[in-house]
Formats: C-alpha cells, sequence, structure tokens
C-alpha cells in the first residue's frame, strides 16, 4: 500500500529519534529493503572511516576507507569519532515527466553518520548512505563550522575495494572525453596509459594516470554484476577511478586543473554521490533508477514547451563530405533551401524536429581559438541562411527547429552571449538546443570534467529553465541523474557515437560497441547516438568507412539506446521510398514501461518499451560480431489482447560487413503467449513493433 507523505515523514521522524540513544561503537549496520545488500560502517583503528558492501552475504566490497586531503591543512580522514547515528525510511513512487518508465518508486533505508575528530580542531564531516533493493549511493557532508569554511579539496580518498579479479568494460579516466572504444578485460589488466594518444581525437585528452571514467561495470566469478558511477554532480569535480590493478582496488580521483585543485567550496556543502549498482542480471543495472532517485525532485510538474521527438537535420552531410558546416567550404550546407527540403521531408513522415548546424558565423577558423582567431557568434546566421524565415517554414508545416551552438569550448565567450542567444530563441519559440564543447578549454588549465566546467553545464541548464529552452549537450559533462531535477538536460553525446563511422581511420565502431554501452554509459542517462543509417557501406562518399551494422540493427538502436530526442540522421534521399522507414515512422521515444528481456555485456541485448499514451510497444534485438539465434518471448503483452507485429529482421545472408543493407519485413498476429525465435547476422539485429489490433 501507498503511503501517504506525512505517514512517511511520520516514520522517518520516529526513526531518527530512535537512533539519537543507541551506542555510539564505531560500528553501524545498515540493509537495503529486501535485505540483499548490506552495508557495513565503522572506523578502523585509527579513526579512519570506512565501510564494507554484502550482497546475499557476499562480500562485494572489501575494507574501504574514506576521507580528503586538503589545501594547506592537515586531511580530513583520521582521528575520527562517532558523534550521533539516524535512521530512515523512504517509500515513494514519483512521475517522471519524460522517460523510460512512467513512473519511478524511489524506496531505501537511510544511514546518517555524524563524525567529529578528537584533535584540536574538532572537525565535523557526516557521511550518508542510502541502501536500495539494486545498489547503494553515499555521499559526504560538509557542515557549516568553526574550523573549516574554505574548503579546498586536492584528493578525496574514497575507495572501492574489489574482493576478486572482476571482469570489467571500461574506458580510460579522461579529464576531456568519454568517446573511447570500451574495453573488455580483467581488472588486473586495466592499462589506461596506453590509450593516451595526443591528437587522435577532437578534444584535448589527458589521461594522468591508470584511471577510469565511469560508469564502469563489472561483472564478477559468481555472476554479480556491479557498476560504479556518481549522481548528483553538482558544483564538484567529476570523478574517475584510479586503479590498483595489484592491490584490486579503485580510489576516487578528481578531476582538477593545472593548479592541481580538485574543488573549492565554502561549508556549509554536499559532494555527488557515490554510486554502486549491485545485481543478478545485467539487464537489471539498465531497468534500475539508483541514479535517478539520488537526484532532487524535480523543479517543475511538466514542460509544456518540449516534448519527446525525433529529428531530422543538417549534419550528417559534414561528417561524409557532402557538405561543410564553414560558409567558405565548397558546398555550405545550412541554407535555406537545404533546410526547407528537410523541414518539408519531415513535416511529411510525421517528425516534429530539424537541426542546423553550421547556420551561424565563426566556423571558418573555429578550430584556431588559441589564436582568438574565432568568433563565434550565436545569432547572427550566414548570408545563405533565412533564420527567420526557417521558424517560420518549419512553424507552418508542424516542424520546430532545434537550434545549434558549437562554443568550441570557449566558455568565456559562450557565458558573455548565452542570454542574447537564448533570448533570440524564446523570442522565435525554438525551444531546444544541441550545444557543443569541441576542443580544449578556454580559459587555459580547465578541463571538461572539472568543477569549472560543471558549474559551467549547471548554469547552462539554469538558462534553459529560464528561456524555456532543452538542452543536448555534446562533449558533456557526463550524466549523474540531473535530467530528475532538471528536465531541460533532454539528452547528451559523452560516447563515441555514430559519426567515428564516417571518419574514424581504426575501423570505426565494432558491433560489440553497442552491446556494452547500455550497461556503461547509458547507466548515467539519454544518450544522442543519432541511430538509422541506412547507407551502411556509406557509398559513394566515404569509400574506406562503413558502418559495422546491419540496417536491421541501426533500427533496433531506436529502441535499445535511450534518449527522449532521437535523430533520423541519414540524408534524406536514403529514406524516400524504403519500406524500412517506416519503422523510424512508427517508434515511440517517450516511454510507459521498459524491461529487458535479455542481455549478456558484450554480446546481445533484447529491450522492449511500451509507448506513452498509447498500447504499442517495440522491440530492439542487437547482436555483436557473432552470428546469434534468440526467443523473445511476448509474455509482457496485455492478456487476451491481439496485436499486429510487424519485424524488420537480417535476412539469411545478412552480415554486417559484406551484406549489410539486405532484410526481411514479416507481419503477423500475436499475443501474450507468442514466442519468436530470430536469427541475428553478425552485427546484426531485429526491430519489432507491437500495435493493438482494433
Amino acid at each position: 500500500m501507498k503511503l501517504s507523505s506525512t505517514i512517511k515523514i511520520l516514520i522517518c521522524f520516529i526513526a531518527m529519534v530512535a537512533c539519537k540513544t543507541e551506542k555510539k561503537d564505531a560500528s553501524t549496520l545498515i540493509n537495503s529493503p529486501n535485505n540483499k545488500i548490506k552495508v557495513h560502517f565503522y572506523l578502523t583503528k585509527n579513526n579512519e572511516p570506512s565501510y564494507m558492501v554484502y550482497f546475499k552475504n557476499e562480500k562485494v566490497i572489501d575494507s574501504s576507507t574514506m576521507g580528503f586531503e586538503l589545501k594547506e591543512t592537515l586531511p580530513l580522514s583520521k582521528n575520527f569519532k562517532i558523534l550521533d547515528v539516524q535512521r530512515s525510511t523512504v517509500n515513494e513512487t514519483w512521475d517522471m515527466v519524460w522517460g523510460e518508465d512512467a513512473n519511478v518508486q524511489n524506496h531505501y533505508n537511510e544511514l546518517k553518520i555524524a563524525l567529529e575528530e578528537t584533535s584540536e580542531l574538532k572537525r565535523q564531516l557526516n557521511i550518508i548512505f542510502k541502501v536500495y533493493d539494486d545498489g547503494i549511493g553515499f555521499r559526504y557532508e560538509f557542515p557549516k563550522q568553526e574550523h573549516l569554511n574554505d574548503v579546498v579539496i586536492t584528493d578525496e580518498n574514497t575507495e572501492f575495494n574489489l574482493t576478486k579479479d572482476h571482469k570489467v568494460w571500461w574506458i580510460p579516466g579522461d579529464w576531456d572525453i568519454y568517446e573511447y572504444l570500451y574495453n573488455t578485460t580483467r581488472f588486473s589488466e586495466i592499462d589506461a596509459l596506453k590509450h593516451y594518444k595526443p591528437n587522435t581525437h577532437l578534444g584535448q585528452t589527458y589521461i594522468p594516470e591508470n584511471a577510469v571514467n565511469t560508469p564502469v561495470t563489472m561483472k564478477t566469478d559468481s555472476g554479480v554484476y556491479l557498476s560504479f558511477h556518481e549522481a548528483d554532480l553538482t558544483n564538484y569535480a567529476g570523478m574517475t577511478l584510479a586503479v590498483d590493478t595489484g592491490d584490486l582496488k579503485m580510489k576516487s580521483e578528481l578531476v582538477g586543473n593545472n593548479e592541481n585543485i580538485k574543488v573549492k567550496r565554502q561549508t556549509p556543502f554536499e559532494t555527488p554521490w557515490r554510486t554502486i549498482q549491485i545485481t543478478e542480471k545485467a539487464g537489471d543495472l539498465i531497468e534500475s533508477k539508483l541514479i535517478l532517485n539520488l537526484n532532487d525532485p524535480s523543479l517543475v510538474e511538466d514542460l509544456p514547451y518540449f516534448k519527446p521527438t525525433k529529428y531530422v537535420g543538417i549534419w550528417w552531410d559534414m561528417h561524409i563530405g557532402t557538405g561543410h558546416w564553414d560558409y567558405s567550404g565548397n558546398y555550405h550546407a545550412a541554407n535555406t533551401k537545404y533546410a526547407k527540403d528537410m523541414i518539408d521531408f519531415a513535416s511529411e513522415h510525421n517528425i516534429a524536429g530539424m537541426l542546423v548546424e553550421g547556420w551561424n558565423t565563426g566556423w571558418e577558423k573555429w578550430w584556431d581559438k588559441k589564436n582568438k582567431k574565432v568568433h563565434f557568434d550565436f545569432v547572427t546566421p550566414y548570408p545563405d541562411y533565412d533564420l527567420e524565415e526557417v521558424v517560420s517554414y518549419g512553424k507552418s508545416k508542424g516542424v520546430a527547429l532545434v537550434m545549434h551552438h558549437e562554443t568550441s569550448a570557449d566558455i568565456i565567450r559562450y557565458e558573455k552571449q548565452i542570454d542574447t542567444a537564448f533570448a533570440l530563441m524564446k523570442k522565435l519559440n525554438i525551444h531546444a538546443v544541441k550545444t557543443g564543447y569541441v576542443g580544449s578549454v578556454i580559459p587555459e588549465g580547465e578541463y571538461h570534467h572539472g568543477q569549472y566546467m560543471v558549474n559551467h553545464y549547471q548554469k547552462v541548464l539554469e538558462k534553459g529553465m529560464a528561456y524555456q529552452v532543452a538542452i543536448n549537450a555534446h562533449e558533456p559533462i557526463k550524466a549523474t541523474g540531473k535530467r530528475r531535477t532538471y528536465p531541460v538536460a533532454i539528452s547528451r553525446e559523452g560516447v563515441r557515437g555514430q559519426e567515428y563511422n564516417a571518419w574514424s581511420k581504426d575501423g570505426g565502431n565494432p558491433p560489440e560497441h553497442l552491446t556494452i554501452v547500455p550497461f556503461t554509459r547509458m547507466l548515467g542517462g539519454p544518450i544522442d547516438y543519432t541511430p538509422g543509417i541506412f547507407n551502411t557501406s556509406l557509398s559513394p562518399y566515404k569509400t574506406d568507412n562503413q558502418i559495422n551494422t546491419t540496417l536491421a540493427h541501426q533500427l533496433a538502436l531506436y529502441v535499445v539506446l535511450y534518449s527522449p530526442v532521437q535523430m533520423v540522421p541519414d540524408l534524406i534521399t536514403h529514406y524516400k521510398n524504403h519500406p524500412a522507414f517506416e519503422f523510424i515512422k512508427d517508434v515511440g521515444v517517450d516511454w510507459n514501461t521498459s524491461k529487458v528481456l535479455d542481455a549478456e555485456i558484450g554480446e546481445f541485448i533484447t529491450l522492449a518499451r511500451q509507448e506513452k499514451r498509447t498500447k504499442n510497444w517495440f522491440v530492439g534485438c542487437i547482436t555483436d560480431e557473432n552470428a546469434r539465434a534468440i526467443k523473445v518471448d511476448l509474455n509482457f503483452l496485455e492478456e487476451d489482447q491481439i496485436y499486429i507485429a510487424k519485424l524488420y529482421k537480417d535476412a539469411q545472408d545478412s552480415h554486417y560487413m559484406n551484406n549489410p543493407e539486405i532484410y526481411e519485413i514479416l507481419k503477423q498476429e500475436v499475443d501474450n503467449k507468442t514466442i519468436f525465435e530470430l536469427n541475428l547476422a553478425p552485427g546484426g539485429g531485429c526491430a519489432i513493433s507491437l500495435i493493438p489490433k482494433n
């Protein structure tokens, strides 16, 4: 039975009062609501804060200490005593403004430990644990206090000590980008430093030590899945995890700057949550809402100016060479005529958005900002692009413009212009923007994932709320669930995306890439990956490159990879009169329910989602480079209801390398007793629409 807010608060109050009288024996336990996860907090012999984590009585995190190195003062890590312990329980349900599921249960047991140093300074530190059925989150609180006001953190020493040499899916702890292929190794084999290859990415790569970026996901030999990340990253540095391959240990390594400062704050303040998702099935990691639940409730009940949608755009042209961003190029793609052609196509196929990149002045020298020659102007279009005419034409056709702001990571210049730029969007009723931050950060000495940039991305969200503009950030800070609080944070990149297939010199993204991403990067939040390329051979534009999937795999990604904004990215000529395009037209973008039917990380995934406000279901199945026979049980469908199933599947001789664009479409009636037996080609997939009959 669902408890009222008053009853829940009363239960929490009684629990907290009761705990104030409990004995402070420097050892405290707390369990998850279903008792499968147990956290043991205690003080070591040196009175260091420490914790262990158990799952079904198996130790999954061994003794791990907690603390901080501070500039020009003693570390905050030892000689503590427990002043107070408070416990509480919360069980509530909240509605998502948009998302993978309409409703989210937020059920946890909380333990708050108040610590004070036994030394003369008597500095205080609180540690809060929230223990869910699918994992834990903990954070530090720095109370307002006499001997700790201005805090400069040079290191956060939060440990995650593993019990065995687990299988790990990881990318290196780069301070500027997340755009790497995932490695699959044992923990003892992690070597991030070998991935430091200057000038091989659009962003400045800086990997100062053997560390990994989060989410980093593992599987134990006993079959337990662990994923380490953070939630509610606010006014703090992003966290990488330094790896000790010998002792099987990770330690938080915050992203700093050239002054070796990680975080500057004044008390009181809280750190982000350090999170560990713990599940028995790979798919349960995706269904988990731990990261979202550890963020504050939404600041608004609805976003009347933004609805989840699909969008076309002037974008893929630049990556395959049929157009250019800058006006001085051989063919400037962002021109009024082409934009109108895009709008006509979108309107004809009920696609509600249209992105234009390269519309504004400044692209001629955008890579040369170090020499101060970049002057992006976010309100001035090139001569061949009439912004107001395009907006008006789109409105007449029911297609809204998606604005584009490439900042080239010149934060100083962008922050000077952002109010003017967002005010223009509001005036023109443009309610979404794709932002970009390619290259090294200005001011120099800062990195994309440090506190300075975390605060910048936060400013953009706040401006979005003020000007009614939804934000799709590229070259972003990692997703940590802030979309719950700020629903204008609709999507972001932060992953090696589709464009690498068009121009990378390493063979593009292998088929296994997207069988790993849902269990790593996507655990943080929505991904703007741009699925749906039909011309997978890239002929005749890029003869040395290709998309390493079948066409059916590309369709399935609209279900497998979650985002409330999904691009329809290929040249429109490749979609016209194409039978498979019907799936892109039909597939939803806002969901009532999402279920992982079967999965194994790095091998395959089958995921089903029910569209919000309809009873339509869609299923996506993808595999790695191996052909695979799978079963799809439709037992999730409503009983006593017949559905019309349409399957877009690999043909018998499909293959991502040499025969990627052939496929079959099958149509039949099904119900919740139907089980499909599918054969996925190497690099293949299957996309299924399930529409109730009558």
